[in-house]
């Protein structure tokens, strides 16, 4: 009878191994199942110990142990040397504490061989062979508890299968790694930013590191954490968290020699099971192994986006680094978009400030010129699924094709369902992410592909630390893309040099690299500039060259790493110190003659020489205190005396409509037409002009031909007409129908169509009673989170409000501000009365002062209050707007600051004409 209820439950839990958990990357692609003989169950002896050797049986071996009191412990051994002494496994729920007591019942093996494509990171095509071995123990209760273990040649790896039925509530883990206390560590102070800085110490002094993050006599530490033990290198970290589970990090306490895996908060994670929970990781190697590495990406899931063919890694220039005011600045982001358009920049980055109201228009001009835009948000703004939904709709028609996403600050259960949900909707509608002020990546970007890089770190904005610099090429970028925030060359009191700054883009990885200077800083750096507009920000393979995190015998630290794309070699080098020689060991460049091109520091500025080398040779530059270089390798054929490719560009183009508005009646037809021109240059390739019918409103149809064109050469003209017809219930209003042209993009390749895109003002008359909060804004600012809708103002994000409610009275139409506030309204000059009932919220509890006042055209005042405290009733304010083109209403700060001043417009209404 317990040999059958064993074999149900190994069943079960290879189930869970092979099938339920399959999209939780415990299944890999391809299997090869092991000629090993299944183990009976048996009883503990003293201590009972069983060993999983990596699949080349070469370096790495783990070791588990089961001691007479039913305990578990797991060792790692290089080339049979300890690297990893004993430490606890374990895991306890609301119902059983598997961490004593337990008894084997089995054992099953096999090996994983995986291969797989990415999107971003140190290496496209990856290839991954790993041995597994699956125990399953009883416990004293009679509950079961699966250990899988996974050795690689680039580390190992270790998780929990509990096979219950229902929600399974996790209380903790007994999971430890144990250090010697003398090994060398690489820490950081453990922050749900993971922006604080990392110290060199020793495993046992690692609670010294400040800032302290400390309860008592335990100290926490963010992932990855780096030991050197002896002549082996152990990066700890997790791999495959998602909405199932938390994130962890590491707890040490003074004087012990573990590093204890702790949930986030300490707070439990409940799951539906079976479960299996992320695995427990440590890369284990040279620093070449470290570099290299896949593991977190190897142990975490398949990806669940079968096309990514509109997923497309780049670099953007990005002004908020260097100017923290300029994205509301509408003219300083064209600046930015024309510096990228003429360096063959993909992107446009545009951080927290952008307006609504212009973005549109700012990224019809940045399509036009071969640039795509990125939009930053707030994570308020996108928390819940009707604010995606709203946000990605709109900024998907406004031809957005990717968000930086900012603030989550979190490991909660909680906050990785919010990625959960985030990554399949921003896949669902195409659009590339990037997780600002977020946590690190633990596998994100293979079971995601459309996340092209992470923040997870202390970047440039937090300053500069060339040591940070070097122990985050061993750390923080091993594990994932670092949004790091590079080359800020024009940087007052820079506390780098220019070849070190430059140098940054290669040794970290990025799939979106924003570039951190402003149009005149680079182009105070011409070397600087030509290497950026070669530099690839996803590699076919990537090498460690030399240096390390510790300091050498002359008192610096080195970084040195080689990235391939294609048949060129990218080379970053990095120096912390008083400067010195920085050597790069060749070798990775295979046969032949190669020509190299190198910038490093002299005199003050960038200077670029050019030599031809072989594999045999060593590259020495000459670095200046916290210096650098960049180096490009390239095969050396006769007559080449540069590594660069073209740098292919859009030209400029026109596209005009004839009327650029008109006003129609709902119901009726109007009809415009386009003329496109490519006025020099060589010819456009497969041009096509249309409109962009599934961005027409509900029931608005087009009719009318698309124009095609497989060459377009310089003057000659492409030109097309087209019927609107107007919905029948159209509201008042102006919709904006889009007449797009697009074309093969010069550089070819994967680089998408160039898309050049006007739009033909459609107005409808409004007539008869019309909501403000139903109208378009021509303009909005407020002073916390934006003007809401039907709601009011919830300070943070976008629909984050509650009922619009003044003195106890709810209106289900109107505006929440936040004063000071204010919106423009186009009237068309077709109403003749603006009436709402105005006041401070409810939800203020008597907090708050406000003033209304209601502008017509040239900011004349038609109508306003006297100030109006948290508490008062709702005041009628009544205005006549007759003729009048733009509404302006307005909230003010009543006199003692905006905090509370939530100023409501409830059933903010016009009367226009029928």
């Amino acid at each position: 009878m317990r040999r059958k209820r064993y074999e149900r439950f190994r069943r079960a839990v290879i189930g869970v191994t092979l099938s339920a958990l399959a999209s939780g990357g415990l299944l890999a692609a391809t299997t090869t199942p092991s000629t090993a003989a299944t183990t009976t169950p048996t009883a503990a002896t003293p201590t009972t110990t069983w060993t999983v050797s990596d699949p080349a049986r070469s370096a790495l071996t783990a070791r588990l142990a089961l001691d007479s009191a039913g305990g578990l412990r797991l060792a790692v051994a290089r080339d049979g040397a300890p690297v990893l002494s004993p430490g606890r496994l374990g895991i306890r729920t609301d119902e059983h504490d598997l961490t004593t007591g337990l008894r084997l019942l089995g054992r099953e093996d096999r090996t994983v061989h995986d291969t797989y494509r990415m999107t971003t990171g140190k290496r496209l095509r990856r290839s991954a062979t790993m041995r597994e071995a699956t125990f399953t123990f009883g416990g004293a209760d009679g509950a079961r508890l699966g250990v899988v273990v996974r050795v690689s040649d680039d580390g190992v790896a270790y998780r929990y299968v509990l096979d219950e039925r229902g929600p399974v509530t996790v209380t903790g883990e007994a999971s430890t790694f144990e250090i010697p206390a003398d090994a060398k560590a690489w820490v950081q102070p453990y922050a749900t930013s993971y922006e604080s800085e990392r110290t060199e110490t020793t495993a046992g002094a690692a609670n010294e590191a400040e800032p302290r993050t400390c309860a008592d006599d335990t100290c926490s530490f963010g992932y990855p954490t780096l030991f050197q033990v002896d002549g082996s290198y152990v990066l700890l970290t997790e791999a495959d968290v998602d909405g199932r589970y938390s994130g962890s990090h590491l707890d040490h306490k003074d004087g012990s020699t573990a590093y204890s895996v702790a949930l986030a908060d300490d707070e439990p994670v409940t799951s539906s099971g079976p479960l299996a929970t992320p695995w427990r990781t440590a890369i284990v190697g040279s620093l070449d192994t470290l570099v290299g590495s896949t593991l977190v990406d190897d142990l975490a899931p398949p990806s669940r986006v079968e096309d990514t063919s509109w997923i497309r890694p780049g670099m953007d220039d990005w002004s908020w680094l260097s100017d923290s005011s300029s994205p509301s600045d509408f003219d300083r982001q064209r600046d930015f978009v024309d510096y990228a358009a003429a360096h063959g920049l993909e992107y446009t980055l545009v951080d927290a400030g952008w307006n609504a109201s212009w973005v549109p228009e700012l990224v019809r001009y940045a399509r036009a010129r071969g640039v795509d835009v990125i939009l930053w948000f707030d994570w308020a703004d996108l928390k819940t699924q009707a604010q995606r939904d709203t946000w990605f709709s709109k900024i998907k028609a406004w031809g957005v094709v990717g968000v930086k996403v900012d603030y989550m600050y979190s490991d909660a259960q909680s906050t990785f369902q919010w990625y959960d949900a985030i990554l399949r909707d921003t896949a669902a509608r195409h659009l590339m992410i990037d997780f600002h002020g977020a946590t690190i990546p633990r596998g994100l970007q293979r079971t995601w592909p459309q996340v092209m890089s992470v923040e997870g770190v202390r970047g440039e904005e937090n300053g500069q630390n060339p040591t940070r610099d070097v122990f985050l090429a061993f750390t923080r970028n091993i594990v994932g893309s670092m949004d790091y925030t590079p080359t800020w060359f024009s940087r007052p009191n820079r506390q780098n040099s220019l070849a070190h700054e430059l140098a940054l883009p290669v040794v970290y990885e990025s799939g979106w690299t924003s570039l951190g200077d402003n149009p005149e800083g680079f182009a105070a750096q011409p070397p600087a500039e030509r290497y950026l507009e070669q530099l690839p920000t996803a590699w076919d393979e990537t090498r460690f060259v030399s240096g390390g995190p510790g300091e050498q015998a002359t008192g610096e630290r080195q970084a040195v790493l080689a990235r391939r794309d294609g048949d060129r070699w990218f080379v970053g080098g990095i120096l912390a110190g008083t400067g010195g020689t920085m050597k790069a060991p060749l070798g990775f460049l295979g046969r032949g003659t190669w020509l190299v091109e190198t910038i490093a520091d002299q005199d003050g500025q960038l200077r670029r020489t050019v030599r031809t080398v072989t594999a045999r040779d060593t590259l020495a530059v000459p670095a200046v205190a916290n210096g650098g270089f960049a180096a490009l390798a390239c095969p050396a054929t006769k007559g080449r005396t540069d590594c660069d490719r073209p740098v292919a560009t859009a030209p400029a183009t026109t596209l005009t409509t004839d009327p650029e508005a008109v006003t129609v009646e709902a119901g009726k037809k109007t009809s415009f037409g386009a003329t496109f021109t490519l006025p020099e240059g060589s010819a456009l390739r497969d041009v096509r002009m249309t409109v962009d019918r599934e961005r027409l409103p509900a029931g608005w149809t087009a009719t009318g031909a698309d124009v095609r064109a497989r060459s377009l050469p310089a003057g000659r003209e492409l030109t097309g007409r087209w019927t609107v017809t107007v919905a029948r219930n159209q509201p008042g209003g102006t919709v904006e129908v889009p007449v797009v042209v697009t074309y093969a993009h010069p550089a070819a390749g994967s680089a998408p169509p160039v898309h050049v895109e006007e739009v033909v003002r459609v107005s409808t008359p409004l007539h008869g009673t019309v909501y403000a909060s139903d109208q378009p804004f021509l303009a909005e600012s407020n002073g916390y989170g934006p003007v809401e809708r039907d709601q009011s103002n919830g300070e943070a994000g976008g629909q984050d409000g509650e009922p619009l409610t003044i003195g106890g009275t709810v209106y289900a139409k109107g505006l929440g501000m936040n004063a000071p506030g204010q919106v423009r309204i186009d009237l068309q000059g077709r109403c003749s009365r603006f009436e709402a009932h105005v006041g401070v919220d409810d939800e203020t509890e008597g907090r708050g002062s406000v003033t209304f006042t209601v502008l017509g055209d040239d900011d004349r005042q038609l109508a306003a209050t006297d100030v109006l405290h948290g508490g008062d009733p709702a005041q009628p304010l009544t205005a006549d707007v007759t003729g009048v083109h733009t509404l302006t209403l307005t909230a003010g700060d009543g006199g003692d600051g905006k905090n509370y001043d939530h100023a409501d417009w409830g059933l903010a209404r016009l009367t226009c004409a029928d």
